[in-house]
């Protein structure tokens, strides 16, 4: 079995005060969170250690029982034995004693009874050398202990959920079914691609705790006018080269109705106007909007007839001189 240097896994020194491992668990466990580290597969592993390096160190009983355990491990690896020759018998806090309570060495077996132990964070899994020592999740007999089921959270599901723009700017709803049952689920305006909905309680069922979620993971579809630009939108528009020229008004559909554009005298192709909250409605605040940008392209006129074709010409000689 190996041992586990509960010490240097907080990474602190063995004569730390309850206030230094309790300052040391706080930074590590809010550092390796599994939900603060959802793409490490390792960081629950990590968690796991630290909380149970903790549940030792802040107990004086236990960490006492640890630290004589420890010099008696280091005393006889100092003398050249291998790891997997230790024996561990004496510190087993189940197993039978010799007869008379005796150890088979002739000392006095110390035995303790543990009670239950909540999961920390709702995670548990002691490990095997914790368990060994010191018990879980039961009442110690002299045969050994009895493991009680461990409560634990249900796991979240998350269902990938497409909407068109108009959709996400007004919007929406959609029906899910869980299991017997059909959900009407209401999709807020303003969501964007990757803004997740969730759903308290229509996870997975828990084992003696609560269930997890279900999480909407929204895709806003392409649209064939608007670029979404966060909260903003940018849009092309045609204009006739007249306007573009002599200036004028032209109109402006949106996604909240038809405005009127006011194009200046001499614009240039590709220049930008700013309608001020004419964009996509901001997440949770549906009362602020975000803008439309709308590039202007001009449309050059075809099927002249000659007298225009000459009107043109007459133009371009006056502004060749």
């Amino acid at each position: 079995m190996e041992y586990k240097d509960y010490y240097r896994i907080l990474g602190v020194e063995k004569d730390a005060s309850s206030e230094d491992i309790k300052r040391a668990y706080r930074r590590l466990a809010r550092k390796h969170h599994p939900d603060v580290n959802p793409n490490d597969p390792d960081a629950e592993r990590r968690f796991k250690e630290i909380n149970e390096a903790h549940e030792v160190l802040r107990d004086p009983e236990k960490r006492s029982k640890y630290d004589r355990l420890g010099a008696n491990w280091q005393s006889y690896q100092q003398t050249g034995g291998e790891p997997g020759g230790f024996d561990w018998s004496q510190w087993f806090a189940g197993g039978g004693a010799a007869p008379g309570g005796r150890a088979p060495g002739g000392g006095q077996r110390v035995y303790t009874e543990y009670g239950d132990m909540e999961d920390l964070f709702g995670q548990g899994g002691f490990s095997d050398f914790f368990e060994s020592i010191f018990g879980r999740g039961a009442t110690g007999t002299r045969t050994g202990f009895q493991q009680q089921p461990r409560a634990m959270r249900g796991h979240d599901v998350e269902h990938p959920v497409e909407v068109t723009l108009e959709e996400a700017y007004h919007g929406t709803t959609r029906i899910l079914q869980v299991g017997d049952r059909r959900l009407e689920v209401k999709i807020p305006a303003g969501v964007d691609t990757g803004s997740r909905v969730r759903i308290a309680g229509e996870g997975q069922p828990g084992q003696g705790a609560p269930s997890g979620d279900v999480y909407l993971k929204i895709q806003v579809l392409p649209h064939s006018r608007y670029q979404r630009e966060g909260d903003d939108l940018r849009m092309t528009l045609p204009v006739d080269l007249y306007t573009m020229v002599l200036g004028g008004e032209v109109v402006v559909t949106t996604l909240k109705g038809r405005v009127s554009l006011r194009i200046p005298a001499g614009t240039r192709t590709g220049q930008s106007f700013r309608l001020r909250g004419q964009g996509m409605p901001v997440l949770r605040k549906p009362d602020q909007f975000g803008d439309l940008y709308v590039e202007v392209q001009p449309v050059l006129p075809t099927g002249l007839s000659e007298r225009e074709k000459e009107l043109f010409g007459e133009l371009a000689a006056m502004r060749e001189q």
